[in-house]
Order: structure tokens, then C-alpha cells, then sequence
């Protein structure tokens, strides 16, 4: 699918330079931008407990940032160098150059950052957009993964949820614009309740400090004058990797995976359908699998000690390393 730019967003984001408020981080965190040609990454880290540990890279999904693996990082800060990336467009990262949202341009962002901090191989972990993403790097790249951890990862599904229909909409040209005007009277309140609504299994497990702090993540990205932009062409992006068959499909890339591979799927679910846990278990060569029934599609948020419990099965299957 074409990655041209959409009419006149490059001379609006130009035109429009926006009191954007800065981006969160939790105590115990650190940001750092990564300049690569034609790209920027903003990157958070949490210093690890030891030298020496190997290290880990987390990557978000469609509409989401690197502060979606807060509640993780520092359950297994004793045992990775720990990580996480807002992709292109997200979280803190300016726009590529390129245009280019695609899961093969995010996989390839992923990729060039690994190569240029030479902290391959690593544990990649993925979550929805970012487990298609991490699923195609640990396809191509098998050199630079460790292990991988897929939570609700974003995988072609022939029968799509009901309540997934309006996301992938928004890779329809025009519909992003259209819901950005229909929905502009909205408060940032009121957008964090649809967005956890339709992400979390419970969002009554949200406590009111991690609401609030949603809320100014909220009013911060539609500050961002490209944030509708990001969301469309990534949208466009993940149905684009849908429709792609032989060696570039995701199900055949999954099946060429060599890394050891633990995969998470909520059973309230919206986004991305139970009933794919089976499929992936055989697809991928050497997996393990852990269902959460009363998980969304965020898992990592909502029950984080039971994917780092997960986790750290698999490192000790794999002798701690």
C-alpha cells in the first residue's frame, strides 16, 4: 500500500507548531532520542539492577507508546536492560521522513535502531501492532532476538471481531479526518474511557492516578498536529500486512521464527480474537502459551506480574539468559 503523504499534512504539520506538554515518565525512568538518518526514536530505559544483564526491547501497538510498558519494566529489571521504543509517529517520535507506516517500515525502524546500538541479539517483546512488528524483525533478522514475548500480537485473522471494526476503518483514506471532525468537541476524559473501554478486559482495574495520567497522555497526542496521520497510515499499515501472501505473509514469518516464543491473549479481547491463541501456538515453531481470561488487549498493563512470571519461565528454560 502506497506510503505517499496525505494531502497537505506535511504543510499543516509545518504550518502548526502546537504548546505541546511534555511526554510522561514514571520514577525510575530515563528518555533518550536516537538520531538515525531519516528517522528519530525517542527511547525509555530503566537502569537495570545488575551490569550485565542481557537486554530487552518492548514495542507498542496502533495508537500506543513506549509508557505502555511501564507496569512491566520494572518487574524484570533483575533479570533484562530493559528497554522500550515509541515507534515512529508515536509516543515521542517524530514522523519518519519517509512516510513510511507500514509494518515492514516500523519492523525496519526497529531493526536499524538494534543494529545501530549493537544491543542485538535481544528479548523483544511486542503488543498488538508491535507483536506484527516484532514477529516480521524476529522473521528476517533472526540474529537480533533472543527470545520473543507476544502480547495480543496483530496477526492476520479471517473472521475479524465486531469491535474491531472501527479501528481497522481508519485505514480507510478519508475516515481518520472524518472521526477527527466528528469527534472534536470530545474531552480528553471522555476519549481515554472509550480507548481503555475497548483495550482493557476490566478498566476498573485502572487505578484514578493511572486514569489522570492517561488523560494527559490523551491531551498531549492530539496536540500533536500528525497524531491522526500516525494513526491511519499504521492502520493501513496492519490491514496492508493482512493481504500479503507467500514468504512476506505474517503467518508464514511466524512459522520462520527461530527465537523461543511466549505468546499472551486476553480472553475479553476486542481487538484481536481469543480464538487466534491456537493458531498461533502452531504457527510459531517453538511456543508457549498464556491465556488470561479476564485480560483485554493489553495485558502487559493489566496483569504485568503474570506476563513477567511468563517471561521469566521461558528465560529459565532457556537457562536464565
Amino acid at each position: 500500500m502506497s506510503s505517499t503523504e496525505l494531502p497537505g499534512v506535511r504543510a499543516v504539520a509545518a504550518a502548526v507548531s502546537p504548546a505541546v506538554s511534555a511526554v510522561g515518565v514514571a520514577e525510575g525512568e530515563q528518555l533518550r532520542s536516537v538520531a538515525l538518518p531519516g528517522l528519530t526514536l525517542t527511547v525509555r530505559s530503566r537502569p537495570p539492577e545488575w551490569t550485565g544483564l542481557p537486554p530487552a526491547l518492548y514495542v507498542h501497538g496502533l495508537g500506543g507508546s513506549s509508557q505502555n510498558w511501564s507496569a512491566l519494566m520494572p518487574l524484570l529489571q533483575d533479570v533484562v536492560d530493559g528497554e522500550a521504543v515509541d515507534l515512529p509517529g508515536f509516543g515521542d517520535s517524530p514522523p519518519p521522513d519517509d512516510g513510511n507506516y507500514s509494518v515492514t517500515g516500523h519492523a525496519r525502524a526497529v531493526i536499524r535502531f538494534l543494529d545501530a546500538e549493537e544491543r542485538g541479539p535481544v528479548h523483544l517483546f511486542g503488543n498488538s501492532l508491535g507483536g506484527a512488528v516484532a514477529t516480521r524483525v524476529a522473521a528476517v533478522r533472526p540474529d537480533l532476538v533472543r527470545t520473543l514475548t507476544l502480547v495480543s500480537p496483530a496477526l492476520p485473522e479471517i473472521r475479524v471481531q465486531r469491535s474491531a471494526v472501527p479501528t481497522g476503518l481508519l485505514a480507510v483514506p478519508g475516515v481518520a479526518g472524518l472521526f477527527a471532525r466528528m469527534t472534536r468537541d470530545w474531552s480528553a476524559e471522555e476519549r481515554t474511557r472509550g480507548v481503555m473501554a475497548l483495550c482493557y478486559g476490566d478498566p476498573g482495574r485502572v487505578s484514578e492516578s493511572g486514569f489522570r495520567a492517561a488523560v494527559a497522555e490523551m491531551e498531549r497526542r492530539m496536540g500533536l498536529p500528525y497524531f491522526w496521520d500516525a494513526m491511519a497510515r499504521s492502520a493501513r499499515g496492519i490491514v496492508d500486512a493482512y493481504t500479503l501472501g507467500g514468504q512476506h505473509g505474517l503467518w508464514r514469518q511466524a512459522e520462520r521464527v527461530l527465537a523461543p516464543t511466549q505468546l499472551v491473549y486476553g480472553g475479553r479481547d476486542q481487538l484481536v480474537s481469543y480464538r487466534m491463541a491456537r493458531k498461533a501456538s502452531a504457527a510459531f515453531r517453538d511456543a508457549r502459551l498464556l491465556t488470561l481470561p479476564d485480560a483485554g488487549h493489553v495485558a502487559m498493563m493489566e496483569y504485568p506480574e503474570a506476563v513477567a512470571q511468563a517471561f521469566r519461565e521461558l528465560l529459565d528454560e532457556r537457562g536464565g539468559s
